[in-house]
């Protein structure tokens, strides 16, 4: 009645770790991500660190930190943890990500530890990879966290840091963890589980150097937004170009007119919709969220499939 399910060992499907694992790894990026609650954008393979050589380089949309990402076949080693904690180091990153097919007990511990003792600047995880496969089914690839930065799992009141921060960035912080959260769950439009004390936060497009964007602006607006870095600005222009001869279609489609912008001493373009609102108006912060949530969604529909044909 049942197939026999198995384990399938690294190495029969990436023959090496560095030139097959690694790339594969960050290609797949978005479901590190997912596996770890974070909207991860791939920025550099094999980053240098002096003699080292980081696997992968990657930025949280969502804080726009550094993420730095090492991964090994077999089990976890003391010269891979050493080497974690000197890429941390060199990149001040506030993501820490070990991938292996084994985590040892003791370096289970280790980031336990870490992450008990560390401020929550800087955040540790440990992810299994392993391919599993029902009889001679096509295999499949599963990301198992088994560490995560303390809180990372409770509810949405423990993601709080004790970190001080000014009232409206708290105000920030519990607007956008309502977001993400909403967003997660109810429309799995994104893998973030933190809010952050700031005035944006940005969802990954599948598309580096582009993204989600849900804002809150200068003289009381209110912004959801598709943003374009993914270039020079010559590059980022001709993008917002070529959308524009769609304009008509894409408005059609959206329901309303946008906004399509150059922006003013960045190399950056962006298309938008804007409103009235202020995180200070906390009597409509639920509309407010409402209307990024259904502008968000009318984004990733309209835009998704034309990123793709645009860049091929």
């Amino acid at each position: 009645m049942f197939g026999e399910l198995k384990k399938v060992p690294l190495r029969d499907i990436w023959a090496h770790e560095a030139q097959d694992f690694t790339p594969w790894l960050a290609e797949n990026i978005e479901a590190l991500g997912n596996a770890v609650g974070l909207e991860l954008e791939l920025v550099q393979e094999e980053a240098s660190v002096g003699s080292f050589s980081l696997d992968i380089l990657a930025k949280d949309l969502g804080s726009a930190e550094n993420v730095i990402i090492e991964n090994q076949f077999s089990q976890t080693d003391h010269d891979h943890l050493g080497k974690l904690l000197t890429y941390a180091a060199g990149f001040d990153a506030s993501f820490v990500i070990w991938v292996a097919e084994t985590i040892r007990e003791e370096h289970r511990q280790a980031l336990d530890w870490l992450n008990h003792r560390t401020d929550n600047q800087t955040q540790f995880f440990a992810v299994v990879v392993e391919v599993i496969q029902i009889d001679n089914s096509k295999p499949a690839f599963n990301l198992k966290p088994v560490v995560f930065p303390n809180e990372w799992q409770k509810s949405k009141s423990g993601n709080k840091t004790t970190q001080k921060t000014s009232t409206k960035s708290e105000q920030y912080r519990e607007y956008f963890q309502d977001l993400i959260d909403d967003l997660r769950i109810e429309h799995k439009f994104t893998s973030a589980k933190a809010g952050q004390p700031q005035n944006w936060y940005a969802f990954a497009s599948g598309i580096s150097g582009i993204n989600y964007g849900a804002n809150f602006c200068q003289g009381n607006k209110v912004r959801t937004e598709l943003y374009i870095d993914n270039g020079s600005a010559e590059d980022n222009v001709s993008c917002l170009n070529h959308f524009l001869e769609s304009k008509k279609d894409i408005e059609n489609e959206f329901g309303s007119d946008l906004s399509w912008e150059p922006i003013d001493g960045k190399r950056a373009t962006r298309i938008a919709i804007y409103r009235d609102g202020s995180i200070t108006t906390e009597n409509e912060l639920v509309e407010i969220k409402s209307w990024h949530i259904t502008n968000l969604l009318k984004f990733k529909s309209i835009f998704n499939k034309r990123l793709r044909q645009y860049l091929r």
